[in-house]
Parts: C-alpha cells; structure tokens; sequence
C-alpha cells in the first residue's frame, strides 16, 4: 500500500554527481544514475519512492555530464500522478560541475546543497538500487524527535565488501569499530537520514554552503559523530545492490 502524503516528511538529496569511472564505457556518454534497470532510469527508482512516500521537495547533486539529468527530470517529478491527487514531487539541482568543475565528494556536495534542504533531510545515492525501501515519514518523526545527527540503513555485506563498513550496537548505535575489534561489520546502504547540524562545528570544517567548493568524504564526519553515541542505524535487507560494475548492472536487468 502507497504510504500518504504527510507534512511530517522531511526533504531529500539524491547523489548524482559521481563519475562512475569503474560502469565504463557504459558512463562515457551517459551518468550512472540515468542507466536504466528494469526499463527505468536508476534515479527514477528514488525519485519514484520518494514521492509514493510523500516527500515534497528532492535536490539532485550533479557534475559528470549533469546536464543529462536535469534534462531527464527537469523541476517536478510525478505529474502522472494526480489522478491521486498526490503533490508532485519538487526537484532543484546542486551543479557541482558547473559551479565548481567537479564533484565535491559527500559531505562536500551535503555540505554545497544544505541551503536547498532543512535541519533533517533522507539521503540516498542516485547509483543504488533498493526498490523495497521506503523512505518513511514515521522514520522522519522519531530521528527529529531526537538527538542523533544521523541514522543510516546497514546492509549485510555483498561480495564486493566483505568486512562491512560500521557495526551495529544491541541499542541500535552505529559504531566506529577499531580495526582488529573482532565484532560483526556491515555495509552503509548508502541511504540515512542526516542533521544539518552534523555539517557545522565541530563535526565539519567546511563553511555554510560550502562556498569555495570544498571536497571531502562523509565517513569521517559520521565516525566522529558515531564516537560520541550520536548516530544510529538499523539493518535493511529488502533487495540492494550497489549498481557499480557493468557486470551488476547486467545481473539486474536479466
């Protein structure tokens, strides 16, 4: 069943903006997120989601041959859909390659697009495919209604990344585990839902709206934060692939 629209849902950005370097040839031409999986472009699977769920506004972060994107999506998604009487879903862009010549890395394009979004917006990067995720605004309410900076989704570990990224706490904390710690890692989804405020002092050195087009990665901020006890997580496993070999790409459209 579609989730209704509600004011309690938060805004979004959707990660574009990367090259794709390891989907070539397949992205000389054309931006991984706009490659098509089961007849769709890989965005339009989110974009999709996120307006089922009842989000109004999504940014989309772009440099590498962004201008395809804005083209394929231009400022409104979901016109097909006010039969429903749904709120077609607002699109704005963050163009990282036009401002700057190049994408900014994570927290870099975050920290770029943050004026277009508020103090807790979803997450999710345009070259993953998670068609059972919803993006639920019950999840918004108890993440604003707390004290986190971020809650991410986990994954257990594809092939690709065997040892996983962070581990889970019994509590449901993110943990920054040491590099021996024999306790059980698993893989960020690449989907949360993140605080401005992790994007300001003393959790980020980047200025507001990153003005000077700043790169730099997101791990490091969410592991400082997760040192502290302030992100949380919880583990996903409806269907997820991180859309980035050919190969991948293949396997789901077969």
């Amino acid at each position: 069943m579609s989730a209704p629209h509600s004011s309690t849902q938060a805004p979004a950005l959707l990660l574009a903006a990367g090259r794709g370097e390891r989907m070539r040839p397949l992205t000389d031409t054309t931006p991984k997120p706009l490659l098509q999986v089961q007849g769709l472009p890989l965005l339009q699977w989110h974009l999709g989601a996120l307006q089922e769920a009842g989000v109004e506004r999504v940014v989309i972060n772009t440099a590498w041959l962004g201008g395809q994107i804005s083209d394929r999506f231009s400022d409104v998604f979901g016109l097909q859909r006010l039969v429903d009487k749904r709120k077609q879903l607002s699109i704005s862009y963050s163009h990282e390659g036009l401002d700057f010549g190049g994408a900014l890395e994570t927290a870099g394009g975050i920290a770029r697009a943050l004026p277009q979004l508020g103090p807790v917006f979803w997450l999710a990067a345009g070259d993953v495919f998670a068609p059972d995720f919803v993006f639920d605004s019950a999840a918004v309410q108890a993440f604003a209604a707390g004290d986190r900076l971020a809650h991410l989704w986990l994954v257990p570990n594809p092939a690709h990344n065997p040892r996983g990224d962070f581990g889970l706490s019994d509590t449901g904390l993110a943990l920054n585990l040491a590099p021996g710690d024999p306790a059980p890692r698993f893989t960020y989804s690449t989907i949360a839902l993140l605080r401005a405020e992790l994007f300001a002092q003393p959790w980020c050195d980047i200025p507001a709206g990153n003005p000077h087009g700043t790169a730099a990665p997101l791990a490091p901020l969410l592991r400082r934060a997760m040192d502290q006890g302030r992100v949380s997580a919880e583990l996903y496993t409806g269907r997820w692939t991180d859309v980035g070999t050919p190969e991948r790409l293949a396997e789901l459209n077969r």
